[in-house]
Parts: C-alpha cells; sequence; structure tokens
C-alpha cells in the first residue's frame, strides 16, 4: 500500500474517532512495516495551516479545531457545573503530587477532606485511582486520567506550569510555597501496577 494511501486511513480513523487515538491503535489498521510517526508528522505538516490541526495530547493523538477558529464554535451553555474551592485544589494537588493518597492531600491542604470531593473528580474522569501504596494500611493512590489532559489541552503532567511561572502570574501571593514541590521530577516508585478496568 502506499503512502498517500495510508495517510488516508489515519485520516480517516482519526476524522471518526470520538476520544485521541495512540500510535499503536492506529499502526494497527496500517501495513506492517508502516512508519505511523512518519505519517503522522506529514498530516500534521498539512494541516497545520487548515481550519483543523492535529494534535497530540496524553501521548495520543487527534484533530482539534484551530485556535484562531475556536470562538466559532463556543457554545454557551445555560448552566455550568463549577467545582468547589476544596475540589480545585484537590485537583491541583493531585495534579502536582501525583501519584497521592487521600491523607497526603489532607496534609497539603491541612484540612480533612469529605470523600464527596474526590468522587465529583472522578466523576469528571480527571482523576483516577493509580493502585495501593506499599505502606501500612494499604492507602489507595490518586492520579490524573488522559481526560484531564485533552481538557486542558496537555501533552502530559510535565506541561502543567511549574513554580516560577505561577508566582510570576500572582497564583501564589498568598501562599506558603515552603511545601509545594511542583513539577518535581522525582516520582515516589511503591505503587502497584494500575487497577484493571481503571
Amino acid at each position: 500500500m502506499e503512502k498517500p494511501e495510508q495517510i488516508r486511513i489515519i485520516e480517516a480513523l482519526l476524522f471518526a474517532s470520538d476520544r485521541p487515538l495512540s500510535a499503536i491503535a492506529l499502526a494497527e489498521c496500517l501495513p506492517e512495516g508502516a512508519n505511523v510517526e512518519q505519517l503522522l508528522a506529514e498530516v500534521r505538516e498539512h494541516y497545520s495551516r487548515r481550519g483543523v490541526n492535529l494534535v497530540e495530547v496524553a501521548g495520543k493523538w487527534m484533530f482539534q479545531t484551530a485556535p484562531d477558529l475556536a470562538f466559532l464554535l463556543r457554545k454557551e451553555v445555560d448552566e455550568e457545573r463549577r467545582l468547589s474551592r476544596a475540589a480545585i485544589e484537590t485537583l491541583a494537588i493531585v495534579a502536582y503530587h501525583q501519584p497521592v493518597t487521600r491523607a497526603d492531600i489532607e496534609e497539603i491542604r491541612g484540612v480533612s477532606m469529605s470523600k464527596g470531593t474526590l468522587d465529583v473528580l472522578m466523576e469528571a474522569n480527571w482523576v483516577r485511582m493509580m493502585g495501593r501504596r506499599r505502606t501500612p494500611g494499604r492507602p489507595m493512590t490518586y492520579g490524573t486520567s488522559d481526560h484531564f489532559l485533552v481538557h486542558f489541552g496537555l501533552e502530559s503532567v510535565k506541561d502543567l506550569p511549574g513554580l516560577s511561572e505561577l508566582k510570576a502570574a500572582g497564583f501564589l501571593d498568598n501562599v506558603n510555597t515552603s511545601r509545594l514541590n511542583l513539577l518535581e521530577e522525582t516520582k515516589p516508585t511503591e505503587e502497584q501496577p494500575e487497577l484493571p478496568n481503571s
């Protein structure tokens, strides 16, 4: 099969999919030996000046409206579900400190947390269970999901703003930053592999 036909297959799969697709998923529909990365680079270049762009989010690929045309597709929603301050703080802690336990979240926030806070974030598919920590009591750990990355347009959690960017934007004016370890490179490795069906 020639390269133009392979590109057409990639375009069709990405346009028809209701979620981002990985290079591996795309490769399964292409002839053996097809250079998926090169094909994706060509598709991305072809659509770079079009009304839709090929973007990589959470290590997967999807078509997205060109940023300069996004205003045309905005839809006003009568009722928005807003997150509580506790939920926003919890989401930020999970994003920057993952994998994190409920006790870790409470220690960082300095207050006890209602179970409903994590439930709301899990219902929104932004937070997921990651496994149990190998410590006494085997507490459950939480981290962000691919839906979180897609919603916020991030390729990975490493793209979250760091301490210097947050300070420059004025978000940390009244915060004691000595307890923050934003975007720390080393992550704990004592968690078990992901739970089934996570």
